[in-house]
């Protein structure tokens, strides 16, 4: 099937994500908030500190804007440091890499906010307000809205920034988000999305957490074809999603990539086998890296000496952020990049 009018005209307009690693103007985020979502207001309180701690080392490298219902600034301001700017956009949830904008630039100072409609990870958590946010923050900011067509999060999917892009078919060609399009139809969208010309598919897991396996917590760009990938020392063959991981890294490895493998931490301070311990869920900013480190000495060492070896001259700054991996997710799934145009 071909491309879409309207993927048509977004992948002809030349806009495209620059890698990650590229200049940022700043970092969005959102602030969590919705009590369907976190029963317990302690646990909530403990979120929205960790929140505020990644946005806090993040505005030491560039401007951040939190985005929060306007009643909830002053509870936030007490949390923030005083460099994170407070805009007036409802939220429920925290997780600004899925219902965030994603943006895009056409290197001739053009920026727009492409739209991958976000609906709760296939209407599994209440996102009355998260599903509107990429498009107010476009109208804050006077950028157009290019429509995709397509449902789903930015965390389902990879970009080098130079025309590769990759993903987990669970997250994508799935009943809960795209069920009248077929697996070419969705990569020819995004492909047009994100202005690339190629695209890696694996497998990934479909119904076992509620993101059907967000690449994002498993391998990252982090150049031209190259890939850190983070994978368990003893794979067990029983858990679908270290099956699952493996076949991504064959399948990476296959298309000729070149892909360096981390360990997952051995020992962490939480033991719930539920637990999302990532070091591949990092955030890059202007001059920095935003880590997770999750207890286990050796494996954070060896994560945060890859990670400098990738981004050579930046600070990497290592963080608990357990109450994320307890949530199923992490430091990157929590940011949401605007590129310099």
């Amino acid at each position: 099937m071909g491309l879409s009018k309207q993927a048509l005209a977004q992948r002809t307009s030349n806009f495209f994500v620059p890698a990650e690693e590229a200049p940022h103007e700043r970092t969005f985020m959102q602030w969590p908030v919705s009590r369907k979502v976190y029963r317990d207001q302690i646990f909530l309180d403990m979120v929205q500190q960790t929140i505020a701690e990644i946005a806090n080392a993040i505005s030491a490298f560039e401007p951040v804007t939190m985005l929060a219902a306007g009643k909830h600034h002053a509870d936030a301001r007490q949390k923030l440091s005083s460099s994170v700017e407070l805009w007036d956009v409802p939220t429920e949830d925290l997780w600004c890499r899925d219902a965030g904008p994603i943006f895009v630039i056409d290197n001739r100072g053009g920026i727009a906010v492409t739209r991958i409609q976000f609906n709760g990870w296939g209407r599994k958590q209440v996102h009355k307000h998260d599903a509107r946010i990429a498009a107010k923050v476009a109208d804050h900011l006077g950028l157009p809205l290019l429509p995709t067509g397509l449902k789903g999060e930015a965390g389902g999917v990879e970009q080098d920034g130079h025309g590769l892009i990759m993903a987990h078919e669970s997250s994508w060609v799935n009943e809960n988000r795209n069920p009248d399009l077929s697996r070419n139809e969705i990569e020819s969208r995004l492909l047009a999305a994100y202005g690339a010309d190629r695209m890696v598919w694996s497998d990934g897991v479909w119904g076992e957490d509620i993101t059907d396996y967000h690449i994002d917590s498993l391998a990252r760009f982090t150049g031209p074809g190259r890939v850190l990938i983070n994978l368990p020392d003893e794979p067990d063959v029983d858990d679908p999603f270290h099956v699952a991981a493996l076949d991504t890294h064959d399948r990476l490895v296959a298309e000729g990539l070149q892909v360096e493998v981390i360990p997952e931490p051995n020992r962490r301070r939480v033991n719930d086998p539920e637990f999302v311990a990532s070091y591949a869920n990092y955030y890059i900013c202007n001059g920095g890296i935003v880590m997770a480190q999750f207890g286990d000495r050796e494996t954070d060492e060896i994560a945060q000496m890859a990670l400098a070896r990738h981004y050579p001259g930046r600070e990497i700054i290592a963080l608990n952020v357990d109450v994320l991996g307890e949530l199923g997710g992490g430091i990157h799934c929590a940011t949401q990049q605007m590129p310099v145009a």
